[in-house]
């Protein structure tokens, strides 16, 4: 499965994609972000620790507003 970096705010989020089978991992700095396929970040600091300025492969999905269930089908299609 793919490899998802989860800011260490949205526990919730990380427990259900790693039940999905996705490989997460905290995201506590930029270079966290490097190797991830995708980055889920809580909103609340838009350019949290430097993740929207890495160089990463995948999308940056800002969580703000959503639910668990919304932010996993929004990984699921990114990752697609």
């Amino acid at each position: 499965m793919a490899r998802i970096g989860v800011e260490t705010t949205l526990s919730d989020v990380k427990d259900a994609l790693t039940e999905m089978g996705h490989h997460v991992v905290d995201l506590r700095g930029a270079e966290d972000a490097a190797y991830c396929d995708c980055c889920v970040i809580s909103g609340q600091d838009k350019d949290v620790m430097g993740v929207m300025q890495a160089e990463i492969a995948g999308a940056v999905i800002n969580a703000q507003g959503m639910n668990t269930e919304e932010v996993c089908n929004v990984v699921n299609q990114k990752i697609v």
